[in-house]
């Protein structure tokens, strides 16, 4: 299969293309002239948008998000930005293509990032969340499936590896913190490497990244309160108070009710992990705007989470 990657489209601006990609958001839109296909397309390099202008109801029957399709479109730059505008979409046979060539992976090394991991692991000295983290991260089967995970849908860490990748980076602006302020290390160390382990659950990669049932409608800031308390009493002697900070910090990562928070920060901690969180979250979404946008390009995709654009700087 000869296969155009989403990165190297720039280079055939102007010009038809035929390639292979994976449908990782379908809207069908309402437009001036009618309805047409707005698609969201990925592979392992990166992403861009691409429109169905013709036929677009018929062509959307044809297949669903999270389905790799051939495409045959045009590449354009719109606004320094590059899209794909269809001619002709189809869902790909499973002889077509190799999965892996759609499924976008983190750029750090996952072996090197789980050591580092467990190196925070080992730096807690509270006898009791050290054995609270032990119990969870120590599972072999559950840490596979961590250090596998996806941290987001669409805006940051999307992709495979990137809840340890994100969980690590949290993690080290936690423990730089701890150098500046008069924290609890343990505690926030604690909460660092716990705070989105409810996630493993929230997402599948099937291979776009979706939502489970569970993730839907409770959410990783719940899954993960409860797995905590499940593991805790399972610990002799858990001191009752200690735990409820654990369990605040996570019920209170989001840190605004706006943004699903369950409560707001309200131990130094707390606040801390919050701020850590979005830090990273928020710089790393982009990032990978910036990222994915042309060598040229002065102003990255339209950010929706945010409602801006980011000017890119060449030096």
């Amino acid at each position: 299969m000869d296969r155009i990657e989403i990165k190297e489209l720039a280079q055939f601006t102007g010009k038809e293309i035929s390639s292979y990609y994976l449908a990782a958001e379908k809207d069908l839109r309402e437009g001036k002239g009618g309805k047409y296909l707005r698609l969201r397309l990925q592979d392992k390099s990166g992403s861009c948008n691409a429109n169905v202008w013709n036929n677009a109801q018929k062509e959307a029957e044809q297949f669903e998000e999270g389905d790799v399709v051939k495409v045959n479109a045009t590449v354009t730059n719109y606004k320094g930005q590059i899209q794909l505008s269809v001619n002709k979409i189809r869902m790909a046979d499973q002889s077509e293509y190799n999965l892996e060539d759609f499924l976008a992976k983190s750029q750090q090394d996952p072996n090197a990032l789980a050591e580092e991991f467990f190196r925070y692991v080992e730096s807690v000295k509270e006898v009791h969340l050290k054995q609270l983290l032990k119990s969870i991260f120590e599972d072999k089967e559950f840490f596979s499936k961590f250090a596998y995970a996806p941290a987001a849908k669409s805006w940051h860490h999307n992709y495979i590896h990137g809840l340890l990748e994100h969980t690590v980076s949290v993690a080290r602006l936690c423990e730089y913190c701890t150098g500046h302020y008069n924290v609890n290390y343990d505690l926030l160390i604690t909460g660092a490497l716990l705070h989105d382990v409810g996630k493993v659950y929230e997402y599948q990669q099937s291979p776009a990244i979706e939502f489970t049932d569970l993730g839907r409608l409770v959410g990783h800031l719940t899954i993960g309160d409860q797995m905590v308390c499940a593991k805790a009493a399972q610990i002799n002697n858990f001191p009752s108070e200690l735990l409820m900070l654990v369990q605040h910090m996570i019920l209170a990562h989001h840190g605004e009710y706006e943004k699903a928070s369950v409560r707001l920060p309200q131990t130094i901690e707390a606040l801390i992990l919050h701020l850590a969180d979005n830090l990273d979250a928020q710089a790393t979404g982009v990032q990978q705007l910036v990222e994915i946008s042309p060598s040229d390009a002065q102003w990255s995709e339209f950010d929706k989470l945010n409602n801006r654009y980011y000017y890119i700087y060449h030096d």
